[in-house]
């Protein structure tokens, strides 16, 4: 039977560096491969790969598309008695059909029906995949990490096409594209030739819908009301606590099932709101171990010797208004035998709009502070300061507004013809995304310079603290702007703007050939992908019109106004009843500031383009053969890849602006690969992958602009010396390369239950890192602060590099499992679980030797997992989920001129589903849904791993943010 067959983008390598075993096991399974051209025609015992209803068929098929049988949907999988499965059931054994019948390992996700994934957002979704963990941003997944790497080793397609970014990086936010307009989600961990667009861990490709796959007209209506737990913190804003989410979903055919149409719409109003606690950092101020002995710093009155205690601290609430609305478009035309047509767009605007206030201060020697009654408990490598008050603070207010507008627009125009043993693909695509953000902050602080005590009382391990400042934060009689600390300037505004885009044309070529193979692919593609960046820096600044100067700093102040100002902000989890809260952009444009443009260098290299210019080529023969009783089936093929990068960039001498600097580079990439599927037994396969892949590294490391400039050390080592020190792009350098080996054996049964155990292997042959260049010479570099004169041209420099050797290697088991086949009592319950742990090395000589800096790759999570259960008959429906993934390590941002490394902590997750579809009668179509995700309240918390000032490792407290459980409830109707 002819069917259609999903195309899938590869990316390949240049040589193959397999282990020994793996490269033995491809030998062998090729060897016997060779059983005869009689074998590659008898494929009797072969599962056929059903038509699945992913935009990656529509541009790989071989069936005609007058071939009713082979535009025929994939229908909820039924047991061979025709009992239905619907729902979650529904949605685990359509996935787990494309994961039985794909030639590549691969993971999948398909919603329980048109407009209804099981999960709010795509990334949520993502997340519950083996081997897959959710990066959270704003409490919300965003982000997916494929075997434990960042979001930058992953690739992402749209209906097998690359899609542009709203970020300076080329990782795709998925919370961009509404959940209830993407019908599906395939996951490549193994490439093959054809794959275009891959990424080095994996490859997500998001799929729309097929309008043809569908017998009957189709209508759907989704309506959810959402309630965010953790209150409004910033009343006045505009911001609230309640949201909603919407969407329609219209499927039709027309002229005799040869025309069909398809419309998405989804609108999503999401509240956020957060609680945020940061340490600055943390060290000993006095004794042995402390800044005054060993730095050379102040004595700090009233702290005991040799104890660690926090050098500074804010308290942050932000409250989010998320605004984002999408239309999906799809229409696909078979009219006769030799032609077929799909067009598909997505369209989407996505408006954010946040306030953050927050209360901050220094408790550091060397901002004259003083301490009282002490309080610590036994800690490690020294007792912990958890107590006491500090004497003389100066608090300083930042209220913060930020808005962003994104708009994403894609659109692909895929065309087939059937020609006798031919089949000729054509691929016009085009994918842009334009970002607008505003950002202004304003400082406040007390009146005339004046000082304030706090008592406080912290935890020596994670959660909120408690400060009480003498003085009312929230009391504009008390609170003015001002400078508290010495900054030279009252505010900041910042106006930056980007696009991307992506223009893609794909020509394809399949016929029929003999011996082992059934049928080869070969192809071109070429895409053009073009990034700006533009930002402007403006400084705010008292114009004196009603300020006064202080006598303490001689700084100019001026009250708030009271008709921008709202009721304070709640910051009562860390123990400030309230502080000041206004209209931040009434006051920055009202008569009380000015404002001046000040791009300095470090703004003007944030000014940039870069171009990718990517014509590829490939061949895929496609394996159906025997290894004398066991079918085989898979593919072997290469790509070769060419890539022409440049980048543009704003030329600066100093905080001048004198013109632009372009610089690039070629290279080519030959990517070969090899798929084999074995049947071993019945509905059992051993599957082999072995790969080259590449994945190109971050947008913003292929800048040419550069910033630097010089600054005085105050204390360690050096202290008095004035030194250069700059950072900056790398336009010339080479992606990401591994070499990967892939053994995985899977076993399905049931309708919706399975068992699988992967194991991987990869060589890195090219990675990209920080390297800092302490030897660099600045010479032709204008110092733009002459009060302060170099002490040498020679200073430290932080660029993008790329680096050689390293490995992975990782361990993957999953499985479903339906409790009637344990026990007719345990008829409607099931379970998912997926464990993966994943271990990586790259050289010392490539990493910091800072105690606690990453002995990693970025990102690297050992350990991820999901579990869930359900639960599902007589129209209830019941599904708790949990995720995990463990710690990783990334880079901190330092203070004090110190270099050090922060630890993002293990997460967990856990998610509640409650639901009722009605059947039969005039309620028929109707279902209900309550979720509540985030239903523990986690937190995101982070340590801070360094030294103390004697170099003795320390490793405290850094982060803890909390967002509140989302409650949600709504009604799902189908007609």
């Amino acid at each position: 039977m002819n069917h259609r067959r999903a195309l899938r983008g590869v990316s390949a390598p240049v040589r193959f560096h397999p282990r020994p075993l793996a490269a033995a096991c491809a030998v062998a399974l090729l060897a016997f491969a060779g059983a005869g051209p009689a074998a590659a025609q008898d494929t009797t015992n072969r599962p056929q790969a059903a038509p699945v209803s992913t935009p990656a068929t529509a541009q790989d098929g071989k069936a005609k598309p007058g071939d009713k049988a082979a535009k025929k949907p994939q229908q909820p999988v039924t047991d061979m008695s025709g009992v239905v499965v619907t729902g979650i059931a529904s949605s685990i054994a359509s996935s787990m059909k494309t994961k039985e019948d794909a030639n590549n390992i691969v993971e999948a996700i398909s919603a329980e029906d048109i407009g209804k994934l099981p999960d709010v957002s795509i990334a949520d979704s993502l997340s519950r995949v083996s081997g897959l963990a959710t990066q959270r941003a704003d409490g919300h997944a965003n982000a997916i990490a494929i075997r434990g790497l960042s979001p930058d080793f992953a690739g992402t397609t749209l209906d097998g096409r690359e899609q542009a970014t709203v970020g300076e990086n080329r990782g795709v936010e998925y919370d961009q594209y509404p959940a209830e307009l993407i019908n599906g989600v395939t996951i490549y961990k193994t490439p093959d030739a054809s794959l275009v667009g891959q990424g080095l861990s994996g490859t997500v490709d998001l799929h729309t819908i097929n309008p043809l796959d569908l017998s009957r007209r189709t209508l759907v209506f989704n309506l959810r009301g959402e309630h965010n737990g953790n209150g409004s913190l910033n009343p006045g804003t505009g911001t609230d606590t309640n949201g909603h989410r919407a969407s329609f979903s219209y499927v039709d055919q027309f002229f005799n099932h040869t025309l069909g149409l398809a419309i998405g719409v989804a609108t999503v109003d999401q509240p956020i709101q957060e609680k945020q606690y940061q340490a600055w950092w943390w060290s000993a101020d006095n004794g042995s171990a402390g800044i005054d002995q060993n730095w050379g710093g102040p004595h700090t009155p009233g702290m005991p010797d040799n104890v660690i205690s926090q050098e500074g601290m804010q308290l942050r609430a932000q409250s989010q208004g998320q605004k984002r609305n999408g239309l999906m478009t799809v229409l696909e035309w078979a009219p006769n035998d030799v032609y077929y047509s799909k067009l598909d767009m997505y369209y989407s605007t996505f408006t954010k709009r946040k306030f953050t206030n927050g209360a901050q201060w220094s408790s550091s020697p060397y901002d004259n502070v003083g301490y009282d009654n002490v309080q610590t408990v036994p800690g490690q490598p020294l007792p912990i300061v958890t107590g006491g008050t500090i004497l003389g603070v100066a608090p300083i207010l930042q209220n913060e507004y930020t808005k962003e507008h994104d708009k994403l627009y894609s659109i692909g125009w895929n065309n087939k013809l059937y020609l006798g043993d031919w089949t000729l693909m054509a691929d016009l695509s085009s994918s842009s995304a334009r970002v607008k953000l505003h950002d202004a902050y304003l400082f406040s602080g007390l009146a005339n310079g004046a000082l304030t005590d706090v008592a406080f009382n912290t935890s020596s391990g994670f959660g909120y603290p408690d400060f009480r400042p003498v003085a009312d934060l929230a009391d504009p009689g008390t609170m003015v702007f001002t400078d508290p600390d010495n900054y030279g300037y009252n505010g900041r505004e910042e106006l930056d703007r980007q696009d991307d885009t992506i223009h893609a044309l794909r020509l394809q070529a399949s016929h029929a050939v003999g011996w082992i193979f059934s049928d080869m692919d070969f192809g071109v593609a070429y895409s053009d992908r073009t990034k700006t960046k533009h930002a402007d820096v403006l400084f705010a600044y008292l114009d004196g019109n009603g300020s006064t100067q202080d006598t303490y700093q001689n700084h100019f102040s001026a009250p708030v106004d009271p008709s921008l100002l709202y009721n304070p902000t709640s910051l009562g989890y860390g123990g400030i009843p309230g502080i000041l809260n206004y209209n931040v952009l009434g006051a920055l444009y009202g008569n009380q500031f000015y404002r001046v443009p000040k791009n300095g260098q470090g703004d003007w290299s944030r000014n940039y383009s870069v171009e990718e210019k990517v014509p590829l080529a490939y061949v895929k023969f496609n394996i159906d053969t025997r290894l004398g009783d066991v079918p085989l089936r898979g593919n072997v093929g290469v790509q070769f890849v060419h890539t022409d990068q440049s980048s543009q960039a704003l030329q600066t001498n100093g905080d001048t602006l004198v013109g632009s600097i372009r610089d690039g580079a070629t290279y080519n990439n030959v990517l070969p690969s090899l798929n084999l599927v074995a049947e071993v037994g019945e509905r059992q396969y051993l599957r082999f992958g072995l790969a080259k892949t590449m994945a190109r590294g971050r947008i913003d490391d292929e800048k040419v602009s550069t910033s630097a400039g010089v600054s005085k050390i105050t204390d360690g080592p050096g202290a008095g010396q004035v030194l250069w020190s700059g950072s900056g792009g790398n336009p010339q350098l080479r992606p990401y390369v591994a070499v990967g080996t892939d053994l995985s054996w899977e076993k399905y049964f049931g309708n919706a239950s399975y068992v699988a155990a992967a194991v991987f292997h990869k060589n890195l042959l090219n990675y990209i890192y920080n390297q800092t260049v302490l030897d660099y010479d600045f010479s032709n570099y204008t110092n733009d602060t002459p009060t302060l004169v170099p002490t040498s041209n020679i200073g430290s420099f932080t660029t993008p590099e790329n680096g050689t050797g390293g490995k992975m290697d990782g361990l993957e088991l999953s499985g479903a499992l339906e409790g009637g086949l344990l026990a007719h009592a345990l008829e409607g319950f099931g379970a998912q679980a997926n464990f993966s742990l994943t271990n990586s090395s790259i050289p010392l000589s490539s990493i910091s030797s800072v105690p606690g800096g990453p002995k990693t790759l970025p990102g690297l999570s050992r350990k991820v997992a999901n579990l869930a259960l359900f639960y599902e008959r007589y129209g209830f429906s019941v599904r708790v989920a949990e995720r995990y993934r463990s710690s990783f390590t990334g880079e901190a941002v330092a203070l004090f001129d110190q270099l050090g490394y922060t630890k993002i902590l293990a997460n967990r997750q856990t998610d509640l589903q409650l639901g009722y579809a009605f059947s039969g009668g005039r309620w028929d179509g109707l279902s209900l849904l309550l979720q509540v995700n985030n239903l523990t309240n986690s937190s995101d918390s982070s340590v801070q791993v360094a030294t103390l000032p004697n170099n003795v490792p320390m490793t405290r407290p850094l982060e803890y943010d909390t967002w509140g459980r989302t409650v949600l409830f709504g009604i799902n109707y189908k007609l």
